[in-house]
Protein backbone atom coordinates (compact mmCIF):
# COMPACT_ATOMS: atom_id res chain seq x y z
CA UNK A 1 0.00 0.00 0.00
CA UNK A 2 1.55 3.24 -0.97
CA UNK A 3 1.45 6.26 1.24
CA UNK A 4 -0.16 8.45 -1.39
CA UNK A 5 -2.81 5.98 -2.51
CA UNK A 6 -5.07 5.29 0.46
CA UNK A 7 -8.06 4.04 -1.45
CA UNK A 8 -6.84 2.49 -4.52
CA UNK A 9 -8.39 -0.60 -4.09
CA UNK A 10 -11.01 -0.93 -4.51
CA UNK A 11 -10.96 -0.46 -3.99
CA UNK A 12 -11.94 0.08 -3.10
CA UNK A 13 -9.59 -2.02 -5.35
CA UNK A 14 -10.36 -0.99 -4.16
CA UNK A 15 -11.90 0.50 -4.46
CA UNK A 16 -9.74 0.21 -5.45
CA UNK A 17 -6.28 -2.30 -6.63
CA UNK A 18 -2.45 -3.29 -8.17
CA UNK A 19 1.06 -4.68 -7.00
CA UNK A 20 2.33 -6.38 -3.89
CA UNK A 21 3.27 -3.14 -2.21
CA UNK A 22 0.19 -1.36 -3.55
CA UNK A 23 -2.45 -3.57 -2.01
CA UNK A 24 -5.38 -1.68 -3.39
CA UNK A 25 -4.18 -1.01 -6.80
CA UNK A 26 -3.17 -4.63 -6.87
CA UNK A 27 -6.31 -6.58 -6.67
CA UNK A 28 -7.61 -6.69 -10.16
CA UNK A 29 -7.28 -8.04 -13.60
CA UNK A 30 -9.23 -7.79 -16.73
CA UNK A 31 -9.77 -9.95 -19.71
CA UNK A 32 -8.82 -7.89 -22.70
CA UNK A 33 -11.98 -6.00 -23.45
CA UNK A 34 -13.98 -6.90 -26.50
CA UNK A 35 -14.51 -3.21 -26.86
CA UNK A 36 -12.61 -0.81 -24.71
CA UNK A 37 -14.49 0.52 -21.70
CA UNK A 38 -14.69 4.26 -21.83
CA UNK A 39 -15.24 6.43 -18.77
CA UNK A 40 -15.58 10.11 -19.38
CA UNK A 41 -13.12 12.29 -17.49
CA UNK A 42 -15.31 15.29 -16.94
CA UNK A 43 -13.37 18.41 -16.07
CA UNK A 44 -13.13 19.03 -12.36
CA UNK A 45 -13.33 22.75 -12.99
CA UNK A 46 -17.09 22.87 -13.13
CA UNK A 47 -18.84 26.20 -13.04
CA UNK A 48 -21.47 26.92 -10.43
CA UNK A 49 -24.19 26.80 -13.07
CA UNK A 50 -23.15 23.38 -14.33
CA UNK A 51 -22.99 22.03 -10.80
CA UNK A 52 -26.46 23.37 -10.10
CA UNK A 53 -27.74 21.45 -13.10
CA UNK A 54 -26.19 18.29 -11.69
CA UNK A 55 -27.77 18.71 -8.26
CA UNK A 56 -30.94 16.88 -9.31
CA UNK A 57 -28.89 13.92 -10.54
CA UNK A 58 -26.88 13.87 -7.34
CA UNK A 59 -30.04 13.91 -5.23
CA UNK A 60 -31.49 11.11 -7.33
CA UNK A 61 -28.44 8.94 -6.65
CA UNK A 62 -28.39 9.80 -2.94
CA UNK A 63 -32.04 8.79 -2.66
CA UNK A 64 -31.29 5.49 -4.37
CA UNK A 65 -28.37 4.77 -2.03
CA UNK A 66 -30.28 5.81 1.09
CA UNK A 67 -32.72 2.91 0.86
CA UNK A 68 -29.92 0.42 1.57
CA UNK A 69 -28.44 0.30 5.08
CA UNK A 70 -26.26 -2.78 4.54
CA UNK A 71 -25.42 -5.53 2.09
CA UNK A 72 -22.97 -8.38 1.58
CA UNK A 73 -21.77 -9.90 -1.68
CA UNK A 74 -19.09 -11.81 -3.47
CA UNK A 75 -17.14 -9.86 -6.05
CA UNK A 76 -14.93 -10.37 -9.06
CA UNK A 77 -12.59 -7.60 -10.07
CA UNK A 78 -10.61 -6.89 -13.21
CA UNK A 79 -8.19 -4.11 -14.10
CA UNK A 80 -6.88 -2.85 -17.42
CA UNK A 81 -4.43 -0.12 -18.26
CA UNK A 82 -5.08 3.02 -20.26
CA UNK A 83 -4.52 1.08 -23.50
CA UNK A 84 -7.01 -1.64 -22.59
CA UNK A 85 -4.35 -4.24 -21.77
CA UNK A 86 -5.19 -6.83 -19.13
CA UNK A 87 -3.32 -6.43 -15.84
CA UNK A 88 -4.82 -8.66 -13.17
CA UNK A 89 -7.96 -10.28 -11.85
CA UNK A 90 -9.14 -10.93 -8.31
CA UNK A 91 -12.12 -12.13 -6.31
CA UNK A 92 -13.37 -12.07 -2.75
CA UNK A 93 -16.17 -10.76 -0.56
CA UNK A 94 -17.50 -7.32 0.31
CA UNK A 95 -19.72 -6.24 3.20
CA UNK A 96 -21.01 -2.70 3.73
CA UNK A 97 -22.94 -1.31 6.68
CA UNK A 98 -23.94 2.27 7.43
CA UNK A 99 -22.53 4.40 8.77
CA UNK A 100 -19.04 4.16 7.26
CA UNK A 101 -18.31 0.47 7.78
CA UNK A 102 -16.66 -1.68 5.11
CA UNK A 103 -15.16 -5.16 5.05
CA UNK A 104 -13.39 -5.90 1.76
CA UNK A 105 -11.60 -9.24 1.70
CA UNK A 106 -9.67 -10.16 -1.44
CA UNK A 107 -8.97 -13.90 -1.49
CA UNK A 108 -7.59 -14.56 -4.98
CA UNK A 109 -4.96 -14.36 -6.34
CA UNK A 110 -3.38 -12.84 -3.22
CA UNK A 111 -5.06 -12.22 0.10
CA UNK A 112 -5.55 -8.67 1.35
CA UNK A 113 -8.03 -6.94 3.62
CA UNK A 114 -9.59 -3.48 3.83
CA UNK A 115 -11.66 -2.64 6.89
CA UNK A 116 -13.39 0.58 7.90
CA UNK A 117 -14.66 0.62 11.48
CA UNK A 118 -16.30 4.01 11.07
CA UNK A 119 -13.28 6.02 12.22
CA UNK A 120 -10.21 4.34 10.74
CA UNK A 121 -9.58 2.80 7.34
CA UNK A 122 -7.29 -0.24 7.68
CA UNK A 123 -5.35 -1.84 4.81
CA UNK A 124 -3.74 -5.21 5.60
CA UNK A 125 -1.34 -6.89 3.18
CA UNK A 126 -0.27 -10.27 4.62
CA UNK A 127 2.33 -10.76 1.87
CA UNK A 128 4.45 -7.84 3.11
CA UNK A 129 3.20 -8.16 6.70
CA UNK A 130 2.09 -4.54 6.89
CA UNK A 131 -1.02 -2.68 7.99
CA UNK A 132 -1.65 0.92 6.91
CA UNK A 133 -4.13 2.99 8.94
CA UNK A 134 -5.80 6.17 7.72
CA UNK A 135 -8.27 8.51 9.31
CA UNK A 136 -11.61 7.93 7.64
CA UNK A 137 -12.19 11.68 7.53
CA UNK A 138 -8.98 12.28 5.59
CA UNK A 139 -9.70 9.41 3.20
CA UNK A 140 -13.14 10.62 2.13
CA UNK A 141 -11.95 12.99 -0.60
CA UNK A 142 -9.94 10.22 -2.31
CA UNK A 143 -12.35 7.37 -1.62
CA UNK A 144 -15.68 7.84 -3.39
CA UNK A 145 -16.69 4.26 -2.65
CA UNK A 146 -17.18 5.37 0.95
CA UNK A 147 -20.22 7.29 -0.27
CA UNK A 148 -21.97 3.91 -0.34
CA UNK A 149 -21.59 3.65 3.42
CA UNK A 150 -22.69 7.07 4.63
CA UNK A 151 -25.92 9.03 5.04
CA UNK A 152 -24.09 12.33 5.46
CA UNK A 153 -24.84 14.84 2.67
CA UNK A 154 -21.66 16.72 3.60
CA UNK A 155 -19.48 14.01 2.07
CA UNK A 156 -20.90 14.74 -1.35
CA UNK A 157 -19.30 18.19 -1.42
CA UNK A 158 -16.11 16.59 -2.80
CA UNK A 159 -17.91 15.18 -5.88
CA UNK A 160 -20.38 15.96 -8.61
CA UNK A 161 -22.59 13.39 -10.29
CA UNK A 162 -23.76 12.71 -13.84
CA UNK A 163 -26.12 10.07 -15.16
CA UNK A 164 -25.48 8.06 -18.30
CA UNK A 165 -28.13 7.63 -20.92
CA UNK A 166 -29.25 3.99 -20.72
CA UNK A 167 -29.53 3.97 -24.50
CA UNK A 168 -25.72 4.14 -24.73
CA UNK A 169 -24.25 1.02 -26.26
CA UNK A 170 -22.37 0.16 -23.04
CA UNK A 171 -25.71 -0.26 -21.26
CA UNK A 172 -27.67 -3.26 -22.54
CA UNK A 173 -30.28 -3.78 -19.80
CA UNK A 174 -33.33 -1.52 -19.99
CA UNK A 175 -33.74 -1.86 -16.21
CA UNK A 176 -30.25 -0.51 -15.65
CA UNK A 177 -29.32 2.94 -14.38
CA UNK A 178 -25.75 4.26 -14.46
CA UNK A 179 -24.40 7.13 -12.36
CA UNK A 180 -20.87 8.52 -12.50
CA UNK A 181 -19.38 10.17 -9.40
CA UNK A 182 -16.60 12.57 -10.40
CA UNK A 183 -13.93 13.90 -8.04
CA UNK A 184 -13.68 17.69 -7.88
CA UNK A 185 -10.09 17.56 -6.62
CA UNK A 186 -7.67 17.50 -9.57
CA UNK A 187 -5.17 15.62 -7.39
CA UNK A 188 -7.58 12.84 -6.42
CA UNK A 189 -6.21 9.33 -6.92
CA UNK A 190 -9.66 8.21 -8.06
CA UNK A 191 -11.04 10.35 -10.87
CA UNK A 192 -14.45 8.75 -11.11
CA UNK A 193 -16.60 5.95 -9.72
CA UNK A 194 -19.29 4.56 -11.99
CA UNK A 195 -22.21 2.81 -10.28
CA UNK A 196 -24.42 0.40 -12.23
CA UNK A 197 -27.86 -0.41 -10.86
CA UNK A 198 -30.05 -3.22 -12.13
CA UNK A 199 -33.68 -2.89 -11.03
CA UNK A 200 -32.53 -0.47 -8.30
CA UNK A 201 -29.93 -2.93 -6.98
CA UNK A 202 -26.23 -2.11 -7.23
CA UNK A 203 -24.69 -4.62 -9.63
CA UNK A 204 -21.22 -3.34 -10.53
CA UNK A 205 -18.71 -0.51 -10.07
CA UNK A 206 -16.12 0.89 -12.46
CA UNK A 207 -13.23 2.93 -11.05
CA UNK A 208 -11.05 5.23 -13.13
CA UNK A 209 -7.78 6.21 -11.43
CA UNK A 210 -5.39 9.09 -12.00
CA UNK A 211 -3.15 6.99 -14.28
CA UNK A 212 -6.01 6.08 -16.60
CA UNK A 213 -6.34 2.52 -15.34
CA UNK A 214 -9.86 1.13 -15.15
CA UNK A 215 -11.03 -1.34 -12.51
CA UNK A 216 -14.32 -3.16 -12.99
CA UNK A 217 -15.92 -4.76 -9.94
CA UNK A 218 -18.90 -7.06 -10.43
CA UNK A 219 -21.06 -7.98 -7.44
CA UNK A 220 -22.59 -11.44 -7.16
CA UNK A 221 -24.83 -13.22 -4.63
CA UNK A 222 -25.86 -9.91 -3.04
CA UNK A 223 -27.57 -10.25 0.35
CA UNK A 224 -29.69 -7.29 1.52
CA UNK A 225 -31.59 -9.23 4.20
CA UNK A 226 -29.06 -10.47 6.76
CA UNK A 227 -27.54 -7.61 8.73
CA UNK A 228 -23.78 -8.11 9.29
CA UNK A 229 -22.45 -8.22 12.83
CA UNK A 230 -20.53 -5.19 14.07
CA UNK A 231 -17.63 -7.44 15.07
CA UNK A 232 -16.87 -7.99 11.38
CA UNK A 233 -15.71 -4.36 11.11
CA UNK A 234 -13.43 -4.40 14.16
CA UNK A 235 -9.86 -4.76 12.92
CA UNK A 236 -7.33 -6.37 15.25
CA UNK A 237 -3.67 -5.77 14.44
CA UNK A 238 -2.01 -9.18 13.90
CA UNK A 239 0.97 -9.93 16.08
CA UNK A 240 4.33 -9.19 14.46
CA UNK A 241 2.82 -7.07 11.66
CA UNK A 242 4.25 -3.60 10.99
CA UNK A 243 1.79 -0.70 11.44
CA UNK A 244 2.14 2.29 9.11
CA UNK A 245 -0.06 4.73 11.02
CA UNK A 246 -1.11 7.67 8.83
CA UNK A 247 -3.93 8.89 11.08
Amino acid sequence: MTRNNPIFLCVFSAFILIDATNALANEVKINKPQSSIVIEQTSVKQSGNIEDKNSDVKNKLIKKLNVVDFFSSDFSQVVQDVNGNALQTSSGSLTVKKPNMVYWNTQEPDESLIVSDGKTLWFFNPFIEQVSAYSLKSAIANTPILLLTSDSPQLWQYYFVTEKDVTEKQVTDINQAVFVIHAKDENSQVKSLELHFNSDKLSSLIILDATGQISTITLNNIDYKNEPKLSLFQFVLPEGVYLDDQR
